[in-house]
């Protein structure tokens, strides 16, 4: 099992729209994956995320932001921190573009996401 590192931050947003098109002019980028349920900016190989707010899990754990880190193989690093102690927080989904996402709670009731991204290399 092999981590890549820390590769991408979701925040979620009252409003997409706008949300993407501030972060275009803060970062001097335009977005790589532009969606209306998520859109991605690539920065320096690094992920800026912006989701919808209405699409924020409900609860503990989910404060506006989750960091997401990135693995080669997302059902396999999914099933191995379950084994460990994870519990399901977010089931893994295809997300387009051949990115797949996936989150657990750590024993200690933090949210660990994971990616597996195609447009990010090792």
């Amino acid at each position: 099992m092999m981590f890549l590192g820390l590769r991408t931050v979701v925040y979620y947003v009252s409003d997409i729209d706008r949300a993407k098109a501030w972060y275009s002019s803060v970062l001097d980028v335009a977005p790589y994956f532009d969606e209306p349920f998520y859109v991605g900016f690539n920065v320096a190989g690094f992920e800026l995320g912006l989701h919808p707010d209405e699409g924020r899990p409900k609860g503990e754990g989910h404060q506006g932001h989750v960091a997401y880190w990135g693995v080669e193989d997302a059902q396999a690093t999914l099933k191995r921190l379950l084994e460990l102690g994870a519990t399901a927080h977010d089931e893994l989904q295809d997300v387009g573009g051949g990115i797949k996402v996936a989150a657990v709670k750590d024993p200690f009731g933090n949210v660990f996401g994971i990616i597996e991204n195609p447009n990010f290399g090792t």
